[in-house]
């Protein structure tokens, strides 16, 4: 006969210890909380990193030999896909382990599970040695990614909106985003080390797998950055209002759909330019340019740095101009950029640079201000969770597809096509932004 649940089968006795620890002042500073929100979005996106740049340099040729170069791309970006449909069904599965045994419990695993999936692709088979069973695995690695992301979701962007002064909203909203170039930044400065000191047969043996190694030692650093904010006063203060307390995601994806499908709209534009310059110019050259990857890597590590300090600007301008007028004007800009920018992958060595450098400069504006468009328009009962599906839905609908697409038309049509993909996202940002005019420059 089972036995009810025991305190121990829960993390809430844990994160009540962990409360008094942490309860100096009895609430938590925005700055710690903004340390905890950067560790723990640079960890997932150099999770994110380290495969988006494998499934161009590695996997084509070690998990799918038998095809040529551009097909084996291309199936490589469909199992890359595979994380973003996954992240919903992660978003199911912890939010029902968060409501029966705690946020540090949900959060411990979705963080080994996400750095376990990572490196198990350290440890994958080829081709060579188990056939289809090495795409077969990578497909499930990946998708375990996803659902490990979905289920990181601690609410740790949404409380630090919540925790930042009226007047510096736009400030404390670009703070997640840093993760992204920082992510990038790391990644592409392991591998490009690697592609430096190894020949290529040994960099396709074993080299390109100890970026993946990596992974688990970050995620464990930010595991514990993220779960003491968590187990703060201020956090469990905001759980028990409801703020921040999961809640049934089919329940409010019925309540919240309107706001749902607007937030998730109003960033696509950032959302699929994200992609077009992390991972289709990466591939683009490598396919098509003869180019050693190493020097776009090196391309791709200085537009981080770029992107980071636009993501930056992007907090300051938002505070004066409204982050609603600078996600509208950015999307514009990124509208205008579509119509002549991917034809520069064409045009050699300086057009490549200023396709990545003016796409990333764009991509920190609008990026950096689009998480949590919409987390004030959320009932308090559902704002934890729709925060959540927000993410979800706006990465699978405007990044998840975005490499595959874009690939598969700039083969097929030309890169004058990619352009017209991107220009799409920035007509869906500013049609959702005109819709949702009632959201004014107070949105968090």
């Amino acid at each position: 006969m089972v036995g009810p649940v025991t305190a121990s089968s829960t993390s809430t006795p844990l994160e009540r210890d962990a409360a008094l620890i942490n309860a100096r002042e009895h609430r938590v500073a925005p700055g710690e909380i903004a340390i905890g929100v950067i560790i723990g979005r640079t960890s997932e996106f150099f999770d994110f990193f380290v495969y988006a740049i494998a499934s161009v340099l590695v996997f084509p040729a070690v998990v799918f030999p038998y095809v040529d170069a551009v097909t084996g791309t291309l199936y490589s970006f469909a199992l890359f896909a595979l994380a973003f449909v996954g992240r919903p069904f992660g978003t199911l599965l912890f939010t029902a382990l968060d409501r029966r045994h705690g946020r540090g419990v949900k959060l411990t695993i979705a963080l080994f599970l996400l750095g376990g999936s990572t490196m198990a692709m350290a440890l994958l088979p080829s081709y060579q040695q188990v056939g289809m069973w090495s795409a077969v695995l990578l497909a499930l690695f990946r998708f375990s990614q996803g659902m490990a992301l979905g289920g990181a979701w601690d609410g740790l962007p949404s409380l630090l909106s919540l925790n930042a002064p009226p007047e510096r909203r736009g400030w404390y909203a670009m703070i997640p985003q840093l993760g992204a170039p920082l992510g990038l930044l790391v990644a592409a400065a392991l591998f490009g080390y690697f592609l430096y000191v190894l020949p290529a047969d040994d960099f396709l043996t074993w080299g390109w797998r100890y970026p993946f190694f990596v992974a688990l030692a970050i995620n464990v650093v930010a595991l514990f950055a993220r779960l003491r904010i968590v187990a703060t006063p201020e956090f469990q203060r905001l759980f028990e209002t409801r703020e921040l307390q999961p809640s049934p995601p089919f329940l409010t994806v019925f309540a919240e759909w309107r706001t749902i499908a607007l937030g998730a709209l109003a960033t696509l534009a950032s959302f699929a330019l994200f992609h077009l310059v992390t991972v289709f110019p990466l591939s683009y050259v490598t396919l098509f340019a003869d180019e050693p990857p190493i020097r776009f890597l090196i391309i791709e590590g200085v537009g981080a740095i770029v992107c980071l300090a636009a993501v930056v600007a992007s907090g300051v301008i938002a505070d004066r101009v409204g982050r609603r007028a600078l996600l509208g004007v950015s999307a514009v800009l990124i509208g205008a950029y579509s119509g002549f920018a991917p034809q520069l992958l064409n045009a050699g060595p300086v057009g490549e640079v200023f396709y990545m450098l003016v796409g990333f400069v764009l991509l920190g504006l609008a990026f950096g201000q689009s998480s949590g468009i919409v987390n004030s328009k959320f009932t308090p009962e559902h704002r934890y969770t729709g925060a959540a599906i927000v993410a979800n839905s706006a990465w699978l609908i405007g990044a998840g597809f975005a490499p595959l697409v874009a690939l598969l038309l700039a083969t097929r049509f030309g890169l004058w096509s990619v352009g017209a993909y991107l220009l799409s996202g920035a007509i869906c940002t500013l049609a959702a932004l005109a819709i949702s005019r009632d959201w004014g420059d107070h949105a968090a």
